[in-house]
């Protein structure tokens, strides 16, 4: 059998039976190079087998506008390389695409260290799925052997991805099949230690260590950002008919009531078809504005259609930042330089530009700056300008739908509305539903510390995500009875009182709903015994609790029952809520800067490659990550040197700095997730002021 080459089997249904280069009259010398040469970590090529097609370097110039591989050499010589352009000395290629260029190489010239020589492509398995490290919804295709993951590849989907991912969605995989995976469940014994146990005996102990939670004061519920919809629908529903509560949060970041509210007003129920922004309308709109977003970093696949938009001449990119980035650069954006907290009021300026040919699309960090989301969703609704909000995991807007939130209902539901309350009552069979809307993450959090609440449901949560790292260990820690759902051992499961292994997505169906709001369904790729969706748990919980007289059954047990139960509901007819007046703006005094330091402000976002959990266990995509560094103005590199350290209210961070030529006066950038526990645990919250100190160069 042959590979996956098209010149192979052309040769093999229609070329000569014997080679070229084996008789006495062609003499024939086969060229020959010492093989394979590493572009990257990750990308290794074989110069015999390459037929100069140009595929990769028209990718990487065309497509990704990374220049990290060109031809080199001149005529027979001609070969491809690595472009000295891009790195100055040829020591390496950096993009966070360069994966698609061994997908497209037609030869395999161009391999993979991830799966190079590990399994013939004729004894693979491929299914069809849907990428998890982000909202985008990129359709990918994974290919396994006797139960375990060997590749992914981008799926071809002309509404959503096309034919490209990113690196991290192909080769990220890895963390769910590590030796810290999770494939039993777990109670504490009387001792204080955990232990293995059966299904049945920790849906038991967790309904009953839930049913005393709730008597003693109430049980919160953290769901994190990955879940499916499916499963976010079942927390939703479990919170309100098992727990009897509405404090479910999704958000295990910064978060604020006014994201709540405009998630509520802005967000929910749009789509294709439904007032929603598709990526056919980014690459049909005269402007598209960013706002608290950086789509190389956290949304491969709009970076790469504005790329293509840009460079066919139709398209505007327009980025309120602090300072020009590598993707801004490579889509020819107009940057208009943006202090971490004044992007309100750089929105109210760009009004004027504005009309309904135009799309503005706001990241989940806005979230933190009071103004800024209350500002978007008024431009664009005095300008007729399109808005879309894109955050930065698979599975948030899903839980937005799902009403993994403390003041929505599934289907896009007003909690305070009576109507959406008997409307999903009715729907699921129970008499009433909580009126009063909950308590958000933050608040949550709160009131575990201060003993308001004695009970926790926690899912997929780290707590060096959450706005105060600090705080949520406490809370974790001072809860009476917790219950963690999760792939891998954590920090949270080791505390918990009850620990269940839920499936990653390869090991079940699920839908994923992406920023546009187009559903992405998938079905599982490997079927592993040992782990179960989140729903189905927590199924086996509520049944546990209805028999403790605690609430009712969720009343399906299957993805697809689930699935049903959902478009039985349907989305909500009646009028969405307002927008919440926003609460007064209050400005944090700056620390003294100590002698020979000076103050400025945090800017921050992670980056696509960092010290994520779900990038865990590949060391070849770990060493594509861009090296971490504090960007700061001229006169700052000057006056402390080119290794600097920064002091917040949490901690001090030391990092290599660069210079950024147009940074705004008066702030820092740092990547989020780089160093250490990340900025939230070790220096401060995004946009307050932190200190530079550090010897001059």
């Amino acid at each position: 059998k042959g590979g996956e080459c098209p010149l192979q089997n052309q040769a093999m249904s229609n070329g000569r039976g014997e080679s070229r280069f084996s008789d006495d009259r062609n003499r024939g010398v086969k060229r020959t190079f010492p093989k394979p040469i590493n572009l990257s970590p990750t990308v290794l090529l074989d110069r015999e087998r390459c037929i100069v097609c140009q595929r990769c370097t028209r990718f990487a110039d065309e497509i990704a506008g990374d220049p990290f591989i060109e031809l080199l050499e001149r005529g027979a010589q001609q070969q491809i390389g690595i472009s000295i352009s891009s790195t100055g000395d040829a020591s390496g290629f950096t993009s966070y695409f360069s994966g698609n260029v061994i997908q497209i190489c037609p030869v395999g010239a161009l391999t993979s260290e991830q799966y190079r020589f590990r399994s013939r492509p004729f004894d693979l398995v491929s299914t069809p799925g849907v990428a998890e490290h982000d909202g985008c919804g990129s359709a990918i295709r994974i290919d396994h052997r006797r139960g375990k993951v060997l590749r992914r590849q981008s799926g071809n989907d002309p509404a959503v991805n096309e034919e490209w991912i990113t690196d991290k969605d192909r080769f990220a995989f890895a963390y769910a099949q590590g030796d810290d995976r999770l494939t039993y469940p777990q109670v504490r014994d009387d001792d204080g230690s955990l232990r293995p146990a059966s299904w049945p005996e920790a849906f038991t102990v967790a309904a009953r260590g839930l049913a005393a939670a709730k008597q003693a004061g109430g049980v919160g519920v953290l769901t994190g950002g990955r879940l499916s919809v499916e499963d976010a629908y079942a927390y939703s529903k479990f919170a309100r008919v098992a727990l009897g509560t509405n404090d479910i949060d999704f958000r295990a970041r910064p978060l604020s009531a006014e994201e709540a509210s405009f998630l509520a007003s802005s967000v929910a129920l749009t789509g294709p078809g439904a007032g929603g922004v598709t990526y056919d309308d980014l690459e049909s709109a005269t402007k598209v504005v960013l706002v608290g977003l950086e789509p190389e970093d956290e949304a491969g696949a709009i970076f790469l259609r504005l790329r293509k938009s840009v460079l066919a001449g139709g398209t505007e990119v327009i980025s309120l930042a602090p300072y020009t980035t590598r993707g801004l650069r490579k889509v020819s954006a107009r940057v208009v330089p943006t202090v971490p907290g004044d992007e309100a009021a750089g929105l109210d300026d760009l009004a004027g530009e504005l009309d309904a040919s135009c799309v503005v699309l706001v990241g989940e960090r806005l979230a933190t700056i009071p103004g800024a989301l209350s500002a978007a969703a008024a431009v664009a609704a005095s300008t007729g300008a399109r808005l879309a909000w894109v955050p930065r995991r698979a599975g948030d807007r899903g839980a937005v739908e799902a009403g993994c939130l403390p003041n929505l209902l599934p289907g896009g539901r007003p909690v305070a509305e009576a109507g959406a309350r008997i409307d999903v009552a009715a729907a699921w069979g129970v008499d009433a539903l909580p009126e009063a809307e909950g308590r958000d993450a933050d608040a949550i959090v709160a009131a575990l510390g201060a003993g308001e609440l004695d009970g926790l449901v926690i899912a997929g949560v780290d707590p060096d995500d959450t706005a105060d790292p600090a705080a949520t260990r406490a809370a974790i820690a001072a809860s009476g009875f917790v219950v963690a759902f999760d792939v891998r051992s954590t920090e949270v499961t080791d505390v918990a009182d009850v620990v269940f292994p839920v499936a990653p997505t390869t090991d079940k169906s699920g839908t994923f709903v992406n920023w546009e709001g187009r559903v992405r369904p998938w079905e599982a790729a490997l079927r592993n015994p040992a782990s179960l969706p989140e729903l189905r748990a927590l199924v086996g919980i509520s049944e546990e609790l209805a028999q403790l007289g605690q609430g009712s059954p969720l009343g399906f047990r299957t993805v697809d029952e689930a699935r049903a139960e959902m478009a039985q509901l349907g989305p909500w007819d009646g009028a969405r809520p307002a927008l919440a007046p926003l609460a007064k703006k209050t400005t944090k005094k700056a620390a003294k800067a100590p002698k020979g330091g000076v103050t400025v402000a945090l800017a921050t976002w992670k980056q696509l490659l960092d010290n994520g959990s779900l990038q865990d266990g590949d060391k070849y995509l770990k060493a594509t990550a861009r090296t971490p560094v504090a960007l700061v103005t001229r006169a700052v590199y000057d006056a402390h040197g080119p290794t600097i350290t920064l002091t917040g209210d949490r901690g001090s961070v030391t990092l290599p700095a660069e210079i950024a030529d147009d940074l705004v006066d008066g702030v820092v950038w740092v990547p989020a997730n780089s160093v250490g526990n990340g900025v939230l645990a070790d220096l401060a919250s995004p946009g307050t002021a932190v200190t530079i100190t550090g010897g001059a160069s």
